[in-house]
């Protein structure tokens, strides 16, 4: 049976607070019940004059970031029309019905000015993790480690063609120590220094519009300019470490420092499990991990199972931070 609506109650007045309009199982509502934000104060307590008007509070700024890349929102233009009217995002950021929302332009000049060439979310990031940690739900004797690319803003058409030096190889050093005593134990003389000073050069599309991203080629179809995010995980999928490069560095380049980092961050993986491309040089990757880890295990694709994590597109910048807190079962 049709029916019609004809009530109109938009100018109905209501007692109601802010919290009943929040659903219980609201992502926010987890966020914030599994973090406390205060510790940013200390973090960035330095970075502020202690005369001059009043600022935005710093934890407001953080969580705006949270919102914006938890959700999915392009802009920071964007997510501050949504604040405006999402009473969830509302209740998150601690402000009223009324409560004035910063001009989108706050939080670009906040990072210029403060937050920018600082660790300071890295540091973010990490104390979650402490606090993830502290409540044994991280399992960091194994390391899983992938990437994957995501575009950037920036025109494919739109490069300017350069010539600049190839990368050094991460293990570079240790390649030549093998090559001159491999040819010490046949009775050669060793190679002299200048052997391997010889400097290649490629030529490159640098982006006009983004020169800090890469040309990423995978197909005739996908070319364009990307970043590439590279991630360390646990098996409970919480991420120890990250690094984020140019779309056109390879995997290779990258297997060692992540680790280094997760050493520095975490502690020693007893074993490391990489895709294959991670792994493209693997006696010598092989030689560093044996002294970092016990095993390092390269996976082919065609090894790799419907939903495994190598097969997973792997996580972006932008959201690891609030994976761990997402994750969480508090």
């Amino acid at each position: 049976m049709l029916s019609k609506h004809n009530s109109i109650q938009r100018d109905q007045l209501e007692m109601i607070t802010l919290d009943q309009l929040v659903p219980a199982n609201h992502l926010v509502r987890k966020i914030e019940g599994a973090i406390d934000f205060t510790f940013i104060y200390d973090l960035v307590k330095d970075m502020y004059s202690e005369i001059g008007r009043p600022s935005i509070d710093p934890v407001i700024l953080v969580k705006l970031t949270f919102i914006q890349y938890t959700f999915g929102i392009r802009s920071m233009r964007k997510t501050i029309e949504e604040v405006e009217t999402n009473m969830a995002y509302r209740w998150f950021l601690g402000y009223g019905f009324h409560d004035k929302v910063p001009h989108f332009s706050t939080f670009g000049k906040n990072y210029e000015r403060r937050f920018k060439d600082t660790d300071l979310f890295e540091r973010i990031f990490y104390r979650i993790l402490m606090t993830a940690s502290e409540r044994k739900l991280i399992s960091a004797e194994h390391v899983f480690v992938d990437s994957t690319h995501v575009k950037a803003s920036a025109n494919k058409r739109k490069f300017e063609k350069k010539i600049v030096r190839k990368e050094t190889r991460a293990y570079q050093g240790r390649l030549q120590e093998e090559i001159n005593q491999d040819r010490e134990n046949n009775g050669k003389k060793p190679f002299p220094p200048d052997k391997f000073d010889k400097e290649e050069t490629k030529e490159i599309k640098e982006s006009t519009t983004d020169p800090e991203s890469g040309y990423y080629v995978k197909d005739e179809r996908t070319k364009q300019f990307a970043y590439s995010f590279h991630a360390a995980a646990d098996r409970n999928g919480f991420v120890l470490g990250t690094i984020v490069t140019p779309g056109n560095t390879h995997d290779s380049h990258i297997l060692e420092p992540l680790v280094e980092q997760v050493i520095e961050k975490v502690g020693k993986p007893e074993a490391v499990a990489a895709d294959a491309d991670f792994t493209k040089h693997q006696p010598l990757q092989a030689t560093f991990l044996g002294k970092k880890s016990h095993q390092l295990y390269p996976i082919h694709v065609h090894e790799q199972k419907k939903g495994s994590f190598a097969s997973m597109t792997m996580f972006t910048m932008n959201i690891l931070i609030v994976i761990s807190a997402h994750r969480a079962r508090f």
